[in-house]
């Protein structure tokens, strides 16, 4: 099967990897961590501002592949700091509808240019 490239505009990479691998009706969405795009600098505030970024950088790349979050069936979500999990929570809800997609939320020790979050996709293309 092969692996399809996504790129996606108003998204970032800090380093060698595709924003997005479609294969097999299956994309695999990268993690985002909240950097601004437009500024390449990590968005600033608490983490409802850092988790509204990510959320957009993977918007963008969601829309580069041509789905929507209601395509989205499993997310993985990365925490430096387990007491984010309420407000981070409030904010990922505002972007699913039910039933919501799997997730699975891990407390880790430290992210890539000091992001308090980060998150990955897999979304499933509608059967045609």
């Amino acid at each position: 099967m092969p692996r399809i490239e996504i790129d996606a505009p108003g998204a970032a990479a800090v380093g060698p990897y595709s924003h997005a691998i479609d294969t097999d009706g299956l994309v695999f969405l990268s993690g985002q961590t909240p950097i601004d795009s437009a500024t390449g600098h990590l968005a600033e505030g608490p983490i409802d501002v850092q988790t509204r970024q990510c959320l957009r950088n993977l918007g963008n790349v969601l829309r580069a592949a041509q789905l929507t979050f209601d395509d989205v069936v499993k997310c993985n979500v990365f925490l430096c700091d387990m007491n984010d999990f309420a407000a981070m929570n409030a904010v990922y809800a505002e972007h699913f509808s039910n039933p919501a997609p799997a997730r699975t939320t891990i407390g880790v020790a430290s992210l890539p240019l000091d992001a308090r979050i980060e998150i990955e996709m897999i979304a499933r293309r509608p059967q045609r």
